[in-house]
């Protein structure tokens, strides 16, 4: 059973209505998943039984989560700071060294991966999903009758913000999750045994191997004839960063034996 997740805002709903005597409060322990009636007083408030502290010092733009005896950051510094943020949607993103991952200005970042998942229709399909992340990609392909997802997520950290992740699907036989380098890993894929590749890497500035031609040329090898790839591109700016990384991603996709075209922030390509 995962524990209770904290954000600021909870908090000060669970202590509001401790001030004015209200005894219980609706709230969302789970990141707006679900909702509950949850007690509370002077000293604390009750979930499932057990009595929890009103932490000190909570800050905005952080999850916590109960360790032991006390509410600690969903955060991880290995190589890197890696944290589960909160969004107004209910579904987190999350950052590395504050580099937002997901899209959250506009559209929760689970309805966003909803919607590019729908443009390569997992129904009965098996679909590579190149780099995980919190697995809301691979959580819309089982939920559109996908036949089975090979994930793969190169970041320990990332993987454990995925346990504490109540919108992460759960790994089940339907789902595989390898800890690995997709850049790697991919070397090991057979030839044409995927129907679809959801690519979703980091920008280019961090993980350029994703973008290279012999990286481009690996996803064209595994994926079969006439299926279909999206490609997260993001929008970088041309003017500042002098490169138009839509149409390099394009270009070489098309050299590697795609069909492509610009679809949003990605580019959406079917194998010839």
């Amino acid at each position: 059973m995962k524990g209770p997740l904290l954000t600021l805002r909870v908090l000060e709903t669970l202590r509001a209505a401790a001030l004015a005597g209200a005894g219980k409060v609706e709230c969302s322990l789970d990141l707006q998943r679900s909702t509950m009636m949850v007690e509370v007083g002077d000293a604390g408030w009750i979930w499932k039984g057990q009595r929890f502290p009103y932490p000190e010092n909570c800050k905005d733009r952080t999850i916590y989560h109960w360790v032991g005896e006390t509410f600690q950051p969903a955060a991880r510094f290995t190589t890197s700071l890696i944290k589960l943020v909160p969004t107004d949607w209910g579904p987190p993103t999350f950052e590395i060294d504050g580099i937002k991952m997901l899209p959250t200005t506009r559209v929760s970042p689970y309805a966003d991966a909803e919607r590019k998942v729908g443009l390569i229709q997992p129904r009965g399909k098996v679909i590579l999903d190149t780099c995980g992340g919190l697995g809301y990609f691979a959580g819309w392909c089982l939920q559109g009758q996908a036949t089975q997802v090979l994930s793969c997520e190169k970041n320990s950290d990332v993987i454990w913000l995925r346990s504490l992740n109540p919108w992460s699907p759960e790994i089940d036989s339907g789902l595989t999750l390898t800890q690995g380098d997709i850049a790697e890993e991919i070397a090991t894929q057979p030839s044409s045994s995927v129907d679809a590749i959801l690519h979703d890497p980091p920008r280019f500035g961090i993980a350029g191997e994703l973008y290279s031609q012999a990286f481009y040329n690996q996803l064209a090898r595994v994926i079969k004839r006439n299926g279909k790839l999206f490609h997260y591109v993001g929008t970088p700016n041309k003017l500042t960063s002098g490169r138009d990384v839509p149409n390099e991603v394009a270009n070489r996709l098309r050299y590697a034996g795609f069909v492509v075209e610009l679809n949003g922030d990605g580019v959406l390509a079917v194998r010839k």
